[in-house]
């Protein structure tokens, strides 16, 4: 091992660290600081001051190396931003598939990079606008997709097969995605040539996000379908976004997010294991999705370790050969769940803090929070100001021109390896179990989350936690704010534009195709050339979902109190 200093010098160091101590603590002696005073948002204590004696084991090319290297703290991509800029991917789905394919346009126009859609929750659970389960809630969360049709409207005049898509959708994946696969090739665009990427992960939904359809085994079965369909026939999407964002927002801590996700993405690998696929065969296209909270430093530190895990979990326990394969590559979202009604307009300040970190923890992709998001479905003002957010970044402060910047920093690599320990405990725990979906139906996952936030909501409560216009620094002033209130008569349009496909589609195709959907369902096939069939022949979402229903059975949560 190569030491970065000589231990007569740490010690030294450490000895003129004791006397300082002394100093500060007389310093501080007329007011004490609380022990939970100097904590990141997680909880983890911070030490007043990190030095060579905190790094002193530290290994550089074991626990550092170079960007694009093993273990790849640094980075990903050997050029990181010098040679390109993370993806700008602003999260947009508001009402009508005509609204959010204006706002994909203005914001391609205003310089956005990629694409990533938002649905309404009747699309995030499976069903039509017309079913009465759905009903007021056509466009409230996002845009509306029954159909085809819809999918057709919605990336209408927009180059995808130049363009990657997101799409944040779970239960329905496979269903949404092959409308996408179907909608592209109509215009003559080969599945081969699409980029992006479904979220499609299930296990987060189980633990934090909780909106469901089959239960835990079908629902795997079904996201290894994808995979492995992806593999074969679409080899530029990511099949799977494993996503820790929405456990972080549940009100996970950072180690919690990390190793609950990463505990989710070894599940996966096991799962496409069992199917018979290679690692190296599909491994390069798994892509993870991370939160980026207020705390700065303890985000990077995260990011930094989450790399470092994944390249040695790939390496170590899946023996992957591929370099693509140790690839930990993620899209980052500031906190939704640190923007506050109050005084909205703080929360430009907070979005660029989390957005800072993100870019310094290395992301390849980002979306900026609206300030106006946690009131409504962001307005055009509100969401270029967040994407402005991400281009002054970019382009006026450099912090793209160095790679890893933070990279030896005492205290952020001493902060790295703690929350990396920490991780791995859980991950242990997790294995001791008999894996993650053992642990989720012992509910383990969901009640370390639900005490984490508990304990945060308390601090906040008893002001140890402080958010500037909330419980500290209030005004009883109301800031007047104009939000993107959803047009009341779009159900109606919505329903009528679906029945409209019904009436001019051929019921006989459409029969058929859900019956062999059906069959593939029942058996072994795998369901994605079904699914693609049934899309487009028109098929609605609510049709092909209701055949996972009627084969796999409703999903129903247990609650845990």
């Amino acid at each position: 091992m190569s030491r970065l200093y000589r231990e007569e010098e740490v010690r030294e160091i450490d000895s003129e660290k004791g006397s300082w101590q002394e100093q500060m603590k007389k310093q501080l002696a007329v007011r004490p600081p609380r022990k939970d005073e100097f904590t990141t948002v997680s909880g983890r204590q911070i030490r007043e001051l990190y030095t060579p004696a905190d790094t002193k084991d530290f290994d550089y090319r074991a626990r550092l190396g170079f960007p694009g290297r093993y273990p790849y703290t640094r980075g990903v991509q050997t050029s990181m931003y010098r040679g390109k800029l993370w993806t700008m991917r602003m999260f947009a789905g508001l009402g009508s598939a005509e609204d959010t394919n204006k706002r994909f346009r203005y914001l391609v126009s205003q310089g956005q990079t990629g694409l990533s859609t938002a649905f309404d929750m009747p699309t995030l659970m499976g069903y039509d606008t017309e079913d009465p389960m759905s009903r007021g809630e056509c466009g409230r969360c996002g845009v509306a997709i029954d159909t085809l049709k819809d999918m057709e409207i919605l990336f209408s005049g927009l180059p995808v097969d130049r363009l990657t898509t997101s799409m944040t959708i779970n239960p329905p994946a496979p269903v949404l995605w092959a409308m996408y696969i179907a909608m592209a090739e109509k215009r003559g665009i080969p599945r081969a040539k699409l980029g992006g990427t479904i979220q499609n992960d299930m296990l987060k939904e189980f633990i934090a996000q909780k909106t469901f359809m089959c239960p835990p085994e079908p629902s795997m079965r079904l996201i290894v379908d994808t995979i492995e369909f992806g593999t074969r026939e679409v080899p530029r999407w990511n099949t799977i976004s494993i996503s820790g964002y929405h456990i972080r927002e549940a009100g996970a801590t950072a180690v919690q997010e990390l190793a609950f996700t990463l505990a989710d993405g070894i599940a996966y690998v096991e799962a496409v294991l069992e199917r018979g696929l290679k690692i190296d065969e599909f491994a390069p296209r798994l892509s993870f999705f991370f939160n980026s909270h207020i705390d700065f430093f303890e985000e990077i530190a995260k990011f930094r370790a989450a790399r470092r895990m994944w390249a040695n979990i790939m390496k170590k326990r899946f023996k992957a050969k591929s370099e693509r394969s140790l690839w930990l590559r993620f899209h980052t979202q500031t906190a939704g769940c640190s923007l506050t009604a109050q005084q909205p307009f703080n929360n430009v300040v907070r979005t660029t803090v989390e957005a800072l970190s993100a870019v310094l923890g290395g992301t390849q992709s980002l979306h900026t929070n609206s300030f106006d998001e946690v009131l409504a479905i962001p307005t055009e003002e509100a969401a270029t100001i967040a994407l402005r957010t991400q281009q002054i970044l970019a382009e006026e402060t450099g912090v793209a021109s160095t790679i890893d910047p933070l990279g030896g920093s005492y205290f952020v690599e001493t902060l790295t390896d703690e929350i990396e320990k920490a991780a791995y405990d859980y991950i242990d725990k997790i294995d001791d179990m008999g894996g993650m979906l053992k642990a989720i139906e012992k509910n383990y996952p969901q009640m370390e989350i639900a005490d984490a936030a508990y304990k945060f909501q308390r601090a906040i409560d008893r002001q140890q936690k402080v958010m500037v216009g909330v419980n500290k620094y209030a005004t009883e002033e109301e800031i007047p704010v104009d939000i993107y209130r959803a047009d009341e008569a779009l159900e109606e349009r919505q329903i009528a534009r679906t029945n409209q496909v019904k009436n001019s589609r051929n019921e006989k195709e459409v029969k058929n195709a859900l019956e062999r959907l059906g069959e593939a369902c029942s058996g072994n096939e795998n369901v994605m050339p079904y699914l693609i069939e049934a899309a487009s022949a028109y098929a609605t979402l609510q049709e092909m979902c209701d055949v996972f229903r009627k084969v796999f059975g409703i999903y129903r949560d247990p609650g845990t109190f």
